[in-house]
Parts: C-alpha cells; sequence; structure tokens
C-alpha cells in the first residue's frame, strides 16, 4: 500500500439513476473518508460533492476510478503536496 496523504475528490453526478451506485461506491471506502460535502443544484439537474480522504494513492484512484465507470458521473482528485 502507497503512503497515506490527504485528497480531495471531486464529484459530478448528472444522472439521477446514478445517485444510489455513488452512494453505494461512497459506503464501501467510508473507512478513508474524512468528511463530505454535497451540494444538490437542482436547477441544472446535477449533484456536486466533494469528498475528503486519508488514504494512499492506490485508494483514491480506486474510489475515482470506480466512480468515473458509473454513467453520468465524473470524479477526480486532487492530492496533498509533499
Amino acid at each position: 500500500m502507497s503512503e497515506k496523504r490527504i485528497a480531495l475528490v471531486g464529484i459530478i453526478v448528472s444522472s439521477v439513476q446514478s445517485v444510489e451506485r455513488v452512494n453505494a461506491v461512497l459506503h464501501d471506502f467510508g473507512n478513508y473518508i474524512v468528511g463530505r460535502m454535497g451540494l444538490p443544484l437542482r436547477e441544472r439537474g446535477v449533484n456536486a460533492i466533494s469528498v475528503v480522504i486519508d488514504a494512499g494513492a492506490d485508494v483514491v484512484n480506486a474510489l475515482t476510478g470506480k466512480l468515473g465507470a458509473i454513467n453520468g458521473v465524473a470524479a477526480k482528485a486532487m492530492f496533498q503536496a509533499n
């Protein structure tokens, strides 16, 4: 496992049908999640979620990969500077 770092994961959910799958993936990674904030942008039909993770890069990349594989979901991670 790689060295633990703080990462911020930005998630945009543009398909209401995908919300349940996104929440299931986040639940699976719950041991690494420090905090989460979701903002429903109803007038645009989009949900924006930010998640702070304390984990190795391999875990963060696995999370963003699983989220990005869901239809109507985009996810990107930003890591703390070394």
